[in-house]
């Protein structure tokens, strides 16, 4: 997964370094299980799209890298670009083809150059300013270069169920969008965005990974949780009991929930090869 918050310029606050910087204790883990329950679906999607020999790819905020070494690995891509605000995590592993980038995307000079492929997973629900950080990606495609923008989409709606783990989830969205500014309550415009910034063959879909007892989705919400307990707090809506009963819940064979979606979308730069 890239991560739920991408990598830190410290002290700045975008991008939700408040909670998820990358120089506590356990942040790669806390990435790496949300890669553990995504990174099949990203990459199905990229590899569906004809990710493959001699593209070149941006993938933005890569976090530890998952996806752009898969694009490697996997998809036999001719080189990555992983951008990201803190690159610790991703100059641990040097790999051949990964070219490393410390960058924020929202700087009025980020132009790293054109690509194939530019991929963002769970990065602009955590900025303003959505509607030209899409057109400003667009712009770095190649003619017949495919853009594709993973966020989360919130499914604890007022008819779910009352549980621990939806009560919790909502004073995290609440309090993250508090705090932060991280808002997925746009993220199903995606499509439509895309279209506005030009791109075509426009489509979407969504994923839900299933939460059960000691899965990497489950492990992910409870480390994400401890990690933004005081935006929660800060709601009202939880206290620390809360909060704990949640983190037990995603362990017993009580829970019954749905997780935050992914819904992914893309769209392809006009003119060009098509795969």
């Amino acid at each position: 997964m890239n991560s739920a918050a991408p990598g830190s310029v410290p002290g700045d606050g975008r991008y939700g370094e408040a909670f998820f910087r990358p120089d506590r204790a356990g942040e790669a883990e806390r990435i790496d299980f949300g890669a553990l329950a995504y990174d099949d679906i990203t990459m199905d999607r990229l590899r569906a799209l004809g990710a493959g020999a001699g593209w070149h790819c941006l993938d933005i905020g890569a976090g530890t890298g998952t996806v752009s070494r898969r694009l490697l690995g996997e998809a036999g891509v001719a080189g990555v670009l992983a951008v990201d605000r803190d690159v610790r995590f991703l100059n641990a592993r040097p790999t051949p083809g990964l070219q490393v980038l410390r960058a924020d995307i929202t700087a009025p000079d980020f132009a790293p150059g054109r690509f194939r492929l530019v991929h963002a997973r769970f990065v602009l629900m955590h900025l303003p300013e959505r509607d030209r950080l899409i057109g400003k990606l667009a712009e770095l495609l190649t003619p017949g270069g495919v853009l594709v923008l993973s966020d989360a989409v919130d499914l604890t709606s007022e008819r779910a169920p009352a549980t621990p783990y939806t009560t919790v989830m909502r004073a995290m969205w609440q309090g993250l969008r508090a705090t932060i500014g991280t808002d997925v309550s746009w993220v199903p415009s995606y499509p439509h965005l895309l279209r506005g910034a030009g791109l075509e063959q426009v489509a979407a879909e969504i994923h839900v990974p299933p939460l059960v007892p000691g899965s990497p989705i489950s492990r992910f919400w409870a480390d994400t949780w401890q990690r933004s307990r005081q935006a929660m707090l800060s709601t009202g809506l939880v206290d620390d009991a809360a909060v704990d009963a949640a983190v037990r819940y995603l362990e017993s064979d009580a829970c019954a929930a749905l997780s935050a979606g992914m819904l992914t979308s893309w769209g392809r730069k006009p003119g060009g090869p098509t795969c």
